[in-house]
């Protein structure tokens, strides 16, 4: 599923969540070797955004790395607890970010969430 976001007039789009969380990825020299590294500011921001717009259920659902083929992503996978997980799936990164920052993240909530959110 493509992802989309425009800034002043000028259209990114990333083919999948893998080009779109590596574009919103901080700049780092081995991304720009691999090629994976955004190709200006503007579209490290543009993908920052769309990303923000991407459920946390939506990145669950679409490992990165096959848990198939890789230790530590069956690793995360299968101590992840999907009943927690299940009143933050419908959270856009960024209502997460909000949720984190906000009072209603206390320790005590985190501490019940926090194989959830591994």
């Amino acid at each position: 599923m493509p992802f989309h976001a425009t800034i002043r007039s000028e259209s990114f789009s990333f083919a999948d969540l893998r080009e779109l969380l590596a574009k919103a990825n901080e700049e780092k020299s081995g991304d720009q070797l691999a090629g994976l590294a955004a190709s200006s500011v503007r579209e490290r921001i543009a993908a920052k955004w769309a990303l923000a717009d991407v459920t946390l259920g939506e990145i669950v659902a679409n490992p990165v790395i096959d848990p198939a083929q890789d230790d530590v992503s069956r690793l995360v996978l299968d101590t992840h607890d999907r009943a927690g997980f299940a009143e933050l799936q419908s959270l856009t990164v960024g209502e997460f970010r909000e949720f984190l920052l906000s009072e209603h993240a206390d320790e005590a909530t985190l501490q019940r969430l926090r194989f959830a959110i591994t």
